[in-house]
């Protein structure tokens, strides 16, 4: 048989498409990589049924429309993909291949606020950053440091890059990044008006956060900033609700900014759960609410589900247990989703790959007494969570993200 521009002719004259073009691949964690791809304009003598992506080792994957996420590959191998399209009289030929990618492991950051030694009053700043392997449970491992010690930061990330944002102390104004497979301190990435105790989320691209605390009061503004490219913040638009000591989570293209306090002192608590799109500035949009008023708390998730967990009921109050989630896609209240193994609050730092969410130190509502804990939930699956590991201090008001949330 011939070839009519790639595609295979049968003796009878009838013919397989042309192959797809413009083949990339993204991800890569956790050996799973989503490999995306423009249909042929050429679907030979009848429509496409199919495609199929392939890597350079040996694994690959159908489906029916671009993406298409192929799994098993080897994490630390390098791979290229190539693409075919299928129609009733056969298969095309390959497409180019993508540029490689090599697979990794998921990986958490953690960024210590105020750490010490379990049960004890000090409050001492840290600028410590520990990692977790989010698939594999165990003790966190050093990672780097801050340019200072500081604690109520916030932290988003790509696939490849986290930034630390804001703090209460002297990176108040300032966000550094680190390259997350590579252990090592932080470089400077630009600044902000002044950021802390903040949620915070992020796309493939884009980070969002909301300005919490600014100039000794709590403020509705949201700033962003394009994460492969270094320099200061920019306006997003407006939380409905000013509120500080709030979470975050995000799909790769919504965000949800989740509950929060509206006073510094946490006496005014919000159970508002406010989303953007976060490809497109505006103001947040009514989500729907949580269980109740909750100050303090954290949030993770995957592609579809966001997860709370931890916080206080307001003041030097009580601290809670519960864990509660949203379905991204679709506006509505939060849902009671199990227990952490410990009560506790003081923004536990909370990452997640796309199958596993793990909650990460925390303190009791006074902040005299500290947890080294690490917990660990499968999000999609309700229930309470489980051990997974230590980290190597105390750490309270800190922050968490990976390079495998739900954003990416």
């Amino acid at each position: 048989m011939a070839r009519r521009n790639g595609g295979f002719i049968g003796t009878d004259g009838l013919d397989a498409p042309d192959p797809p073009t413009g083949v990339a691949v993204s991800g890569g964690v956790d050996g799973v990589a989503s490999i995306s791809f423009t249909a042929p304009t050429d679907a030979g003598t009848s429509s496409v049924t199919g495609f199929v992506a392939t890597s350079s080792t040996g694994f690959g994957a159908t489906g029916t429309s671009s993406p298409i996420s192929v799994s098993g590959l080897a994490v630390g191998t390098a791979a290229t993909f190539r693409a075919y399209a299928i129609n009733a009289y056969g298969t095309s030929a390959a497409s180019d291949a993508s540029s490689s990618i090599t697979p990794a492991a998921s990986r958490g950051l953690i960024y210590h606020g105020q750490a010490s030694s379990g049960s004890t009053s000090s409050k001492s700043n840290t600028d410590t950053i520990e990692y977790i392997t989010i698939s594999s449970t165990g003790n966190a491992t050093d990672f780097g440091n801050l340019s200072a010690s500081t604690h109520g930061q916030s932290a988003l990330a790509s696939s490849t890059r986290a930034v630390s944002v804001g703090g209460d102390g002297s990176l108040g104004t300032a966000m550094e990044y680190v390259t997350i497979s590579s252990t090592g301190n932080t470089t400077d990435f630009g600044d902000t008006g002044g950021v802390v105790y903040s949620g915070a989320f992020a796309s493939s691209t884009r980070g969002v956060f909301n300005a919490a605390y600014r100039s000794s009061a709590v403020v509705n503004i949201i700033e962003y900033i394009t994460t492969a490219s270094t320099g200061d913040s920019t306006d997003f638009g407006d939380l409905s609700v000013s509120r500080m000591y709030n979470g975050g989570v995000s799909s790769s293209t919504r965000g949800i900014f989740i509950g929060g306090a509206t006073d510094a002192g946490n006496s005014s608590l919000s159970n508002v759960l406010d989303y953007v799109t976060i490809a497109s500035t505006g103001n947040a949009a009514d989500f729907g609410n949580l269980l109740s008023a909750t100050t303090q708390l954290t949030g993770c998730g995957s592609s579809t589900r966001g997860i709370t967990g931890g916080g206080q009921t307001g003041g030097s109050g009580t601290e809670i247990n519960v864990m509660q989630y949203v379905t991204i896609a679709s506006t509505g209240n939060a849902t009671d989703f199990g227990n952490l193994t410990q009560a506790r609050s003081q923004k536990v730092a909370c990452v997640s790959s796309s199958t596993r969410a793990t909650f990460n130190g925390g303190s009791n509502a006074a902040g005299n007494t500290r947890y080294n804990i690490i917990d660990y939930v499968t999000i999609a699956s309700t229930g309470n969570a489980s051990d997974f590991g230590d980290l190597g201090a105390y750490p309270a008001n800190s922050a968490g993200t990976s390079n495998a949330h739900g954003g990416l």
